[in-house]
């Protein structure tokens, strides 16, 4: 009998620690972390301004490029730019921080997870032992040890509670383990997403840097005049005319993109590859296919020159161009390169016999115009390769040496 009672007896201490440990998870899972808490309202409210800023200055920034081109338009429109990616910069740290403070709170909550799950899985053993220690124990072993009737209805009650407590403390051990594993995942996506929006931030930083580059390059360019700006733009619009022009009179009105193009001698460079021919140039909608042939042919003579560069590099360099169109400035590719106007045999074949590739300017046509690059030769008997029709071509079989308006060299 006194096996008996003390069978009974351990069956409900077990129960008094069971009842214990499950009050310390039901604790863990209602309280809030004082010492990590959820991002404030303030820091909502801060990225929810910013956000606003942003989309109305999305809006002027677009409506500043429909107005009229001038230097002072241009300006505005670089100004609220630089605007526009500090917010951007502001918004995405902002971001950063409350995700930060997401994954501080939910360390947290998981830290106390793994502790109550700790206690409620130690009380689930406890059990397991007082079940198997008591297995064998009949209704008549607890009457038989029950001192009155009082004892007896006390101990079967305990034993009714317990043995629905069982079932209660199998369901929240399972839960608190899907709970510790919800945690984790929401700590890991935060964690990823920090990690996209530093790389974001890294991005519009370098952004920024370019603007507030490009600003003072056109204000260098131009001298802050009105006057010079008008010309260089008139100037940029005649020969993305001129280009198309060019690539018009070979294709028609459809766009012609090449698959990848082999290099046969290590660094030629077709404008109309895939890899780069749908590529905007600069801050422009132009694209490199179209009006790509003197990008193409700098990007050539800089890979001949040993830079690891291609033609989608040289596009995407706005420095290298006129405000927000696709004209390369000169000194091209942001003074690599020398230029004179006209055409001097004696100079390109200097240069060729001393293994410098010469770029020269074609007037193809009334309104066309094109680039390609001199490899050799002399006398106006060259090699070419052409950034639209191929590498290592004689260059009297597509132009003449009357046509060159314009050449130039790496520097």
């Amino acid at each position: 009998m006194q096996i008996i009672g003390k069978k009974i007896t351990a069956f409900i201490a077990v129960f008094l620690v069971f009842a214990f440990s499950l009050q310390l998870f039901v604790h863990a899972q209602t309280t809030t972390p004082t010492e990590s808490p959820t991002p404030t309202t303030d820091n909502s409210k801060q990225l929810e301004d910013l956000n606003k800023k942003i989309h109305d200055l999305e809006g002027k920034v677009s409506d500043l490029r429909s107005q009229e081109h001038s230097l002072t338009s241009q300006i505005d429109v670089m100004d609220s730019q630089i605007k526009l990616t500090e917010y951007r910069i502001n918004a995405t740290k902002q971001e950063i921080t409350n995700l930060e403070q997401d994954i501080t709170s939910a360390t947290t909550r998981m830290k106390n997870l793994e502790s109550s799950l700790q206690d409620v899985s130690k009380a689930l053993i406890n059990r397991i032992v007082a079940t198997y220690q008591t297995g064998g124990l009949e209704p008549i072993h607890v009457l038989m040890s029950s001192n009155d009737v009082s004892d007896l209805i006390s101990r079967a009650n305990y034993l009714r509670i317990v043995q629905a407590h069982d079932k209660r403390l199998i369901y929240d051990t399972q839960q608190a383990k899907n709970d510790y594993a919800n945690q984790k995942l929401i700590f890991e996506n935060k964690k990823k997403k920090v990690e996209a929006l530093q790389t974001q931030l890294e991005g519009y930083t370098k952004e920024l840097d370019q603007e507030k580059k490009d600003k003072q390059d056109l204000l260098s360019v131009t001298k802050n005049d009105e006057h010079r700006y008008q010309g260089l733009l008139s100037e940029a619009r005649a020969q993305i005319s001129a280009f198309k022009s060019f690539a018009i009179s070979k294709v028609g009105s459809g766009s012609s993109i090449l698959p990848a193009q082999a290099s046969p001698d290590g660094w030629y460079y077709n404008q109309r590859d895939e890899r780069w021919g749908r590529n905007n140039i600069g801050s422009s909608s132009e694209q490199v296919w179209e009006v790509g042939c003197l990008l193409t042919a700098v990007a050539m003579v800089l890979k001949k020159h040993g830079n690891g560069v291609t033609p989608g590099d040289i596009a995407g360099n706005g420095s290298y161009f006129f405000s927000n169109t696709a004209y390369m400035l000169m000194p091209w590719a942001g003074g690599k390169f020398s230029s004179t106007w006209g055409y001097s045999q004696g100079d390109i074949d200097s240069k060729l016999s001393g293994g410098e590739p010469v770029i020269v300017g074609l007037k193809a046509g009334p309104f066309g115009m094109h680039f390609v690059v001199l490899k050799s030769g002399s006398g106006g008997n060259y090699t070419m390769n052409d950034p639209w029709n191929g590498p290592d071509l004689n260059f009297s079989s597509y132009y003449s040496t009357g046509q060159i308006f314009q050449y130039g060299w790496a520097n």
